[in-house]
């Protein structure tokens, strides 16, 4: 701040070359002094993330990585004596149509266990068990090795049981266990992560040719943001040996990359464009583009980043991963757009603007025009600014309400879409073995000396979960550890991982059965896993860190605003606005999912919950993104304020000089984020609806209507501590000299 301009006849300023200046203007002033030279680098190091990165291959975070509450705990009791299961398989066989052919299929099962037991990666087949009701068979599969790697080992399974089907045409025989269902999950979100990135590429593509009138114009946004996305996923799979993947890095990094990287380009092309027109040459108006936009995009850029680092606060892996890929890919964008894009823009020259089209080109050539819409809009804003806020901020808090309601679950098997062909194989299962549904891990640890007394207490309490209505009546198997210390044993639910009754099973292990047995052994400890016990972990560990993380993402996001803008007041009212907008968001999220009003819109069926993940997941990038369109919007109007402006006329030039703009960046992250939400996987579609009903609350409510009410009513204390020149009273009249004196 205070480096010498120049100011052009029009009042445009011009970065003073020779003067001290910004390390922007002078990464810009490089760039576009040595374009093919930028470009080559920028080129040749997102080349060498991909290869490095594809060499590396992409870490998976393990089942020991996100282990929390007490099935963390059960997870390290079996991995330190020993009593980790192997990854299991199932062979269901089922008639295609009709009864049963009992007698085929038990040929069938036959071939099975010989093909299977002739496999390297099988460790045993267990005997084949026939249905209650005789309509299906079930052939046991145990594998070899690491347990987290059986999707990579089904393989050779699948092709045993295709072999023997096509040998009984009249049979269905199909695999549903550890590996079959991990690699269908697999498939199906790589099948997702290709649809988004078809979609998204061409809406983008439509969105910001409307925006620009161009088609090469429209292009470069474009290409920096899919080359900072192929540079990341390079850069990830690096750092994922450090931060693994938890199954949603990539995702994250396609979403997150696509929506930035396009807004910061957008922002610097359309200055860029903007002085031009407006009498500059190519190289001032790059520079005066890299002066205000771009020091704007390096405050946007690390207040995202700063917003997701707030994910580290909940210490497991999967916040761990998704913070670091999307810290990541904000920052590649960021870094593009200050080095690549100015090379692009020094060689396109007014070729950017070819091929012109041209209806949208003579809409969005002329930079003279005045923006009646947005003055309309405004209005209110502006003329009744205590009425106008009082409205706009009940709105928000009633749609927020619905937050106090928000039910937390993982995503189990239920929430997957039933069109997957091994979801259908699941579904055929447990419907002929309702044994076969996720299973309730019971872990005892036992006092030394006391193993006898405390395997007692374990078989006392599977004698009253033997008896209990929540639970199947079979005979248990209790495993032992090599020391007899450890014991671990399986009791099934007959419902769904997900259901009321599971959850209701799981407390009665937790609360009443194991604490009236086992917890009366002095010295025993006893835990509970499986996936209901995985599911109801880590919506109380999510609901015990949220706080945590608000806290983390306020504070520094008070502390970077407080500094950009040197005041206290801008900081607070961020927060406050901001804070308002993202809960609003999550409001609308529980309508849409927690009821069944929206399942034929969006074609999913409502499990009654928000997946435990999302709401922290959700806060910090809403907040990051939300901080991000702020930045832009008050840089704008603090520039008008330091040209001479009131408060009140600030606001308008700002605002309407920045609405163009702000609403094409808005439209392209809500498409972006549209696509998503469009997606078969329940954890996709809920962070796509969140992630754009946000960006819209936020472009068209918060930014035209909550933010311009409120700096009109607080006037020149917006500003304070800062001490604004002289004459910049609310009563001050529009001074026709145009000073720019960028953000910090």
């Amino acid at each position: 701040m205070g480096q010498p301009t120049s100011t052009t006849p029009q009042g445009t300023p011009r970065a003073g070359r020779g003067r001290k200046t910004t390390a922007t203007v002078r990464l810009a002033r490089w760039s576009a002094t040595n374009p093919w030279r930028a470009i080559g680098i920028w080129v040749a190091l997102v080349a060498v993330c991909m290869v490095a990165g594809g060499m590396a291959g992409t870490h998976k975070a393990k089942a020991s990585d996100m282990g929390v509450g007490q099935s963390g705990r059960a997870g390290e009791i079996t991995r330190q004596y020993g009593l980790v299961p192997p990854a299991s398989e199932n062979v269901l066989i089922t008639a295609k149509s009709g009864t049963l052919d009992r007698a085929a299929a038990e040929r069938a099962a036959a071939a099975v266990t010989a093909r299977m037991k002739g496999l390297k990666e099988v460790a045993g087949v267990g005997a084949a068990m026939v249905s209650a009701d005789k309509s299906a068979y079930l052939v046991p599969v145990e594998y070899k090795g690491d347990p987290e790697k059986a999707a990579e080992r089904v393989g050779p399974l699948e092709k045993a049981g295709r072999q023997v089907a096509e040998d009984n045409p009249g049979l269905r025989v199909e695999l549903v266990g550890d590996g079959s269902l991990h690699k269908g999950i697999e498939d199906q979100v790589g099948k997702d992560l290709g649809t988004a990135e078809m979609f998204s590429l061409p809406v983008t593509l439509v969105i910001l040719m409307v925006a620009f009138g161009a088609l090469i114009a429209a292009a470069v946004p474009v290409l920096l943001a899919l080359t900072a996305v192929l540079g990341s996923f390079g850069l990830y799979g690096l750092v994922s040996a450090l931060v693994p993947d938890p199954g949603s890095a990539m995702n994250v990094i396609m979403m997150i990359g696509m929506a930035v990287g396009v807004d910061y380009s957008l922002f610097y092309v359309r200055r860029e464009r903007e002085e031009r027109a407006k009498g500059l040459g190519k190289i001032d108006a790059i520079e005066v583009a890299a002066q205000t936009s771009g020091h704007a995009v390096v405050v946007s850029g690390f207040a995202v980043a700063v917003s997701m680092a707030g994910m580290y606060v909940a210490g497991d892996a999967i916040f761990s991963g998704l913070a670091t890929a999307g810290i990541i890919v904000v920052l590649v964008a960021m870094a593009g757009s200050l080095t690549v894009l100015p090379a692009l823009l020094a060689k396109l020259g007014n070729k950017i603007d070819r091929p012109r089209v041209p209806l949208l080109w003579r809409l969005t050539a002329r930079q003279d025009r005045e923006p009646r819409l947005w003055k309309a809009m405004l209005r209110p804003a502006l003329d009744h600014p205590k009425a106008t806020l009082g409205i706009s901020v009940a709105a928000l808090a009633v749609l927020a309400v619905p937050t106090v309601g928000m039910k937390l679950q993982n995503s189990s098997l239920e929430d997957f879409p039933r069109d997957m062909s091994v979801i259908q194989s699941y579904d055929r299962m447990t419907a002929a073995f309702p044994g076969k549904h996720a299973a309730d891990e019971i872990v005892v640890l036992s006092a030394p000396g006391r193993s006898n007394e405390t395997r007692a207490a374990l078989d006392q309490a599977l004698a009253e979960v033997g008896t209990h209505r929540l639970f199947t009546h079979e005979a248990p198997e209790v495993k032992a550890s090599a020391d007899g210390r450890a014991f671990t044993v399986d009791v099934t639910s007959p419902y769904g991982s997900t259901s009321k009754q599971a959850k209701d099973a799981l407390n009665a292990l937790r609360d009443d059965i194991l604490p009236n047995t086992v917890g009366k052994v002095s010295g025993a400890e006893f835990a509970v896993a499986g996936d209901t016990a995985d599911n109801v972990d880590y919506a109380d560990h999510v609901m015990e860190k949220l706080p945590l993380v608000i806290g983390f993402v306020l504070l520094l996001t008070f502390v970077m605003m407080a500094f950009t803008f040197r005041s206290v007041v801008v900081a607070l009212t961020a927060i406050a606005i901001n804070l308002l907008s993202a809960m609003a968001a999550f409001g609308l999220l529980v309508l849409v999912f927690q009821g069944n009003w929206a399942e034929g819109i969006l074609d999913f069926t409502s499990n009654g919950a928000v997946i435990a993940w999302l709401p922290l997941f959700l806060f910090v990038v809403l907040f990051g993104l939300s901080m991000d369109y702020h930045v832009f919007v008050v840089s704008r109007i603090r520039e008008a304020a330091l040209s001479g402006m009131s408060t009140k006329q600030a606001v308008e030039r700002g605002i309407t000089s920045s609405a163009g703009v702000i609403t094409s960046a808005a439209i392209v992250m809500v498409s972006v984020f549209a696509v998503f939400a469009t997606l078969s996987m329940m954890d996709m579609k809920q962070m796509g609806v969140g992630l754009a009903a946000a960006v819209l609350i936020d472009a068209i409510v918060v930014r035209i209507v909550v933010l311009p009410s409120l700096m009109v009513l607080l006037g020149h204390r917006n500003w304070w501590p800062s001490k604004m020149p002289r004459g910049l009273e609310d009563t001050a009249a529009d001074s026709d000299t145009r000073v720019l004196h960028p953000v910090a």
